[in-house]
């Protein structure tokens, strides 16, 4: 079976790849091919990638290219990871908005928009390629803004692009651990909201709800990253746990004041440490695996060291260091591929769960996963609070969309201006204007 990987030459692919390694069963992936627009970045992986093989009977086969629709026919899985402008393209989306005073994050905010703009349109092509040159391929998608980017990729692929995210499953695999289940994996989380916007409001272990156990216990609450992030008792009137990312909104002040105040922003660390590493794994006789195994656990022990230091929530707990999107990614495909029937949290199209919402509209909810794809569990609504920010935020995404179709500047601005976290609509006509100046990706704006 041939899994394509768009953004081949990506740091966190051989966290893929090695997942792969893992999985002996029958229809498994057994052809692994990289597509990128970086032929020096796809070579390093490469290397990475044959070490992890190294010794391992029947590890997948790997090439790599640079051309899309070689790499796009004949794959029964997409696996889309692209970064439209690279991490020096992140680091301008935060220094903009940043010098407006308002969020640059990529996914959340006025980053998130500028980053989503210029993916947008890349996205599309991609959707249409696939469609064209492998119809019956599944496309799962980790291109951020995931939610946005899944939902402009289903106007053209319909339910067989399905996104993904590492979020919810970490933050219910912590929820899980501090309540003392013996398998994590085992418990269900009531999570509901769309990527990087979503909260968790039971939890259940053997059937019962442990959730409000956890909320009235100060320790358990100061125990895990979302506790120690929000704060016990704003979890507690919140009655529910929030995505790490929802700090953004509950602390957006003291968020952006510790990013204004950073040495670097996140983007910039990042270009700057991943640059070492390509430089490093191209040198004559470099342990290509080595070096990206150190570069890997720098890079996730600063994963949100800004929002922590500015809750006092000390250094990431060593168990949050592994990662996960990998291993979503194999059960999501295992599912598909062998019908084995799982329950994941997954971006996938409303169909009526969320009523506030259009069926069309892209959410992060649990899905019941088979040979047919994923599909949407039934879910009690969102409080009040929950539902208007996710209405608030889904409307900004719809107004990205347009002004990605139609190119329209002013569309843009307005995507701009409505998202909760940019203040004024001149702050917003400034952002588009800053980001098209730095962006030649946003050129098609008019």
């Amino acid at each position: 079976m041939k899994l394509t990987i768009l953004g081949g030459g990506g740091f966190r692919v051989p966290l893929v790849y090695g997942a792969l390694l893992t999985d002996r069963g029958e229809g498994r992936v057994t052809e692994v091919v990289l597509h990128d627009l970086d032929a020096g970045r796809l070579s390093a992986v490469a290397r990475v990638l044959a070490e992890q093989a190294a010794g391992v009977p029947g590890a997948p086969v790997v090439t790599a290219t640079t051309d899309l629709d070689e790499a796009l026919r004949g794959a029964r899985f997409v696996f889309s990871a692209i970064r439209v402008g690279g991490l020096a393209g992140r680091a301008e989306d935060e220094r903009v908005a940043l010098a407006e005073g308002v969020l640059g994050q990529e996914t959340v905010g006025a980053g998130g928009i500028a980053y989503g703009l210029r993916t947008v349109p890349v996205a599309v092509d991609i959707a249409r390629r696939v469609a064209r040159l492998a119809p019956d391929a599944w496309v799962i998608n980790f291109t951020n803004p995931a939610g946005l980017v899944t939902e402009a990729m289903s106007r053209h692929l319909g339910d067989r692009v399905i996104g993904i995210c590492d979020s919810p499953v970490g933050l219910g695999r912590r929820i899980a651990r501090v309540l003392g289940a013996k398998d994590p994996s085992e418990a269900w989380i009531d999570y509901v909201g769309l990527n990087h916007l979503g909260w968790v409001r039971g939890l259940r272990i053997a059937g019962r709800d442990e959730l409000p156990r956890l909320l009235a216990d100060p320790a358990l609450l100061g125990s895990f990253e979302e506790g120690k992030l929000f704060g016990a008792d704003w979890l507690r009137s919140l009655g529910a746990v929030p995505n790490e990312y929802l700090h953004y909104y509950y602390f957006n002040r003291e968020a952006v004041r510790a990013y204004q105040q950073a040495e670097k922003t996140r983007g910039a660390f990042l270009c700057d440490q991943q640059a070492h590493f390509y430089e490093a794994v191209a040198e004559p006789g470099a342990r290509a695996l080595d070096v990206w195994d150190r570069t890997r656990a720098e890079r996730e022990a600063t994963y949100m060291a800004e929002n922590r230091e500015t809750a006092g929530a000390g250094e990431r707990d060593a168990d949050d260091l592994s990662g996960g999107y990998e291993k979503v990614a194999l059960a999501l495909m295992r599912a598909i591929a062998r019908d084995e029937r799982t329950t994941l949290i997954l971006n996938v199209r409303n169909r009526g769960t969320l009523s506030a919402l259009d069926g069309e509209a892209v959410i992060e909810v649990p899905c019941l996963v088979d040979a047919n794809g994923a599909h949407p569990v039934a879910v009690d609504p969102l409080p009040g609070h929950a539902t208007g920010l996710v209405c608030a935020v889904k409307a900004v995404e719809r107004e990205v969309l347009a002004a990605a179709e139609s190119g329209s500047r002013a569309t843009a601005v307005k995507a701009f201006a409505l998202h909760p976290l940019v203040d004024s609509v001149n702050v917003a006509r400034r952002l588009v204007e800053g980001y098209t100046e730095v962006h030649p990706g946003l050129a098609y704006l008019g």
